[in-house]
C-alpha cells in the first residue's frame, strides 16, 4: 500500500482496510505555541502507519510516515521532539512471545522528519508456540503505536500532547488447512475480509452471484419458504464462519441442501448439466443444517436454486481461493461478508 493511497482512503476515519495483508491508521497532531501564556503560532503534522504482511510470512511490518507539516506565526516547530514508539498491550494467549525489529522507538525533531523520512518497525510471533484453536496454533496481537512530543527549551504549548494512533490487529496461524502450513504458518490482520463475486455477463460465478443477489434482497422469495428469512454474510454484526474442521456437518448441510432442491424443483433438477446451489455456503456454520446444532437458527433460513453447474462449480473455486487467500480459520472467531457487484 503506498501513502497516497492510505492517505486517500482514510479521508477523515483513523483506519483503513485495504485488504487481511495491508491495512493504515493515522493521526492528526495539533500545537498552540505559547510565550509568555499567550498564543504567538500554531503547527501541525500527521502520522500515518501502514501495516503490511509478505505472502506466507510471519513478520508484520509497520512503516510509519510523517506529512503535511504546517506552521505560522512563531513557533519553536522545527525543534520540537517527536518520540515514536509502539507496544503491544495484549496478545492471546497471554503467554505468546513476539519479537520486535527495526528502528523503534526513535526521537527525532520536527525538522528532521518534514524531510520524508520513515521509521520502521517489525514484529513477529515465532512458530511453534502454544495458541489458540487447537492444532491451529492461533496467536493475535494488539499492535499499538504512539507518538509523544516535547517543546524545545523556552517554549510552552496548549494543547502540547501526543497520543496513541489507532491499533493494528495481527494474527498468526499454523493451521494444517491453509497455505504455508509445513513451514510454520503465516500471519495475517484480523479484519474482516469480503468475498466479491459478479453479476456481469461474462462473469464464470455470474449464476451463484444472481442467487445470492436475490437471496439477500428478497429472502422470503427464495426457496425453501420461510417469512422471516434473513441470510448473514451482509453486515459486519452476521457474518458468515467457515465451517472446516467437523466433516459431517458439512456433509448435512450439502444434504439438506440437495434433498430441498429435489422436493422444490423436482427430481430430475440436474438435467441440462445444472447442479444444486445452497446459501449459505455449505463450508459455513450458516449452512443448511445449522438449525440442528443452533437453537436460535431457523430450520428454513437459508436457499437452495438449480443452476447451471459450471457456473456453481466456478464460484466454488473462487470460494476455496479466498479462504485460502485470506487464511480464515474454522470456527466462530473469525468470519467474511459476501459482495455481490
Amino acid at each position: 500500500m503506498t501513502l497516497a493511497e492510505c492517505v486517500r482512503e482514510l479521508g477523515t476515519t483513523q483506519f483503513y482496510v485495504k485488504s487481511r495483508y495491508a491495512v493504515c491508521s493515522g493521526h492528526q497532531f495539533g500545537q498552540v505555541w505559547l510565550r509568555n501564556g499567550e498564543a504567538v503560532g500554531e503547527s501541525h503534522f500527521d502520522v500515518v502507519v501502514i501495516g503490511t504482511i509478505p505472502k506466507n510470512s510471519r513478520d508484520m511490518t509497520a512503516t510509519y510516515h510523517y506529512t503535511d507539516f504546517t506552521a505560522s506565526g512563531i513557533n519553536g516547530a522545527s525543534g520540537m521532539g517527536i518520540t515514536t514508539s509502539a507496544s503491544i498491550p495484549q496478545t492471546w494467549p497471554s503467554t505468546a512471545a513476539i519479537l520486535r525489529g527495526g528502528n523503534l522507538p526513535a526521537t527525532k525533531t520536527w525538522a528532521e522528519l518534514i524531510s520524508g523520512i520513515t521509521l520502521t518497525h517489525t514484529i513477529t510471533a515465532l512458530s511453534g508456540q502454544a495458541g489458540q484453536h487447537g492444532s491451529a496454533r492461533v496467536i493475535s496481537a494488539i499492535y499499538q503505536p504512539n507518538i509523544k512530543l516535547v517543546a524545545p527549551p523556552g517554549w510552552g504549548s496548549q494543547p502540547f500532547t501526543g497520543g496513541n494512533i489507532f491499533l493494528l490487529p495481527p494474527r498468526w496461524d499454523e493451521a494444517d488447512y491453509l497455505p504455508a502450513s509445513t513451514s510454520g504458518g503465516a500471519a495475517a490482520f484480523s479484519v474482516l475480509p469480503t468475498l466479491k463475486y459478479s453479476t456481469a455477463p461474462s462473469a464464470p460465478e455470474r449464476e451463484v452471484a444472481l442467487h445470492i443477489q436475490k437471496a439477500y434482497a428478497t429472502p422470503q422469495l427464495t426457496l425453501p419458504p420461510l417469512a422471516t428469512k434473513k441470510l448473514a454474510g451482509q453486515v459486519a454484526d452476521e457474518p458468515l464462519t467457515r465451517l472446516y474442521l467437523d466433516t459431517e456437518r458439512r456433509k448435512k448441510n450439502r444434504n439438506r441442501a440437495v434433498w430441498n432442491c429435489v422436493k422444490f424443483y423436482g427430481p430430475n433438477y440436474a438435467d441440462g448439466g445444472k447442479q444444486c446451489d445452497e446459501f449459505p455456503f455449505a463450508t459455513t456454520y450458516q449452512g443448511s443444517a445449522g438449525s440442528d446444532y443452533d437453537p436460535l437458527q431457523a430450520r428454513s433460513n437459508f436457499s437452495v436454486q438449480a443452476i447451471d453447474g459450471k457456473s456453481n462449480e466456478a464460484a466454488g473455486t473462487l470460494l476455496a481461493q479466498f479462504y485460502d487467500l485470506n487464511r480464515l480459520i474454522d470456527g466462530p472467531d473469525d468470519g467474511f461478508l459476501v459482495k455481490i457487484t
